[in-house]
């Protein structure tokens, strides 16, 4: 093996260790934010704790509202992140969310924990937030090259 070639596959294996992390870091963002969300809304008696009640309607609204801002939030890390091609990193995350959110809804169906719909709005909206999350870090990226270029 080349020089060249050396350095070119080592670049190459830490772009994929950087993409990992940078996946995992969006995830770990997402659930320590929802579970602490969650928790502190508990406490506070705005959501009933996990099996001892179903939400209703208005507490499953709040917890998709709260959790498609951090599904925003978690796929804009992801992108900053990553070390190239910053919308694909945050789809692949948002992606490998939706497929979470499918199979917790199949585990969770029948268990009466909150209205059906509630699911499949997390469902539904893992893709769009992850393409938001991704162009947010793009129309980022767009800002800082203009300022830099105007400021040579």
């Amino acid at each position: 093996m080349k020089v060249g070639e050396m350095t070119e596959a080592s670049t190459s294996q830490r772009r994929v260790v950087r993409s990992i992390l940078a996946l995992l870091a969006g995830f770990v963002v997402n659930i320590v934010l929802s579970l602490a969300t969650d928790v502190g809304l508990q406490a506070a008696g705005v959501l009933p704790v996990l099996g001892h009640e179903a939400m209703s309607d208005f507490q499953s609204a709040l917890a998709a509202a709260y959790r498609t801002v951090y599904c925003v939030l978690s796929s804009y890390i992801v992108a900053r992140l990553a070390p190239c091609r910053p919308v694909a990193h945050a789809l692949i995350g948002a992606g490998a969310g939706m497929v979470i959110a499918t199979i917790g809804a199949v585990v969770t169906w029948n268990k009466g924990l909150g209205p059906h719909w509630y699911v499949i709005v997390l469902i539904g909206l893992a893709l769009p937030t992850g393409w938001l999350g991704g162009k947010l870090r793009l129309i980022q990226m767009q800002t800082e090259r203009r300022e830099r270029v105007e400021g040579d």
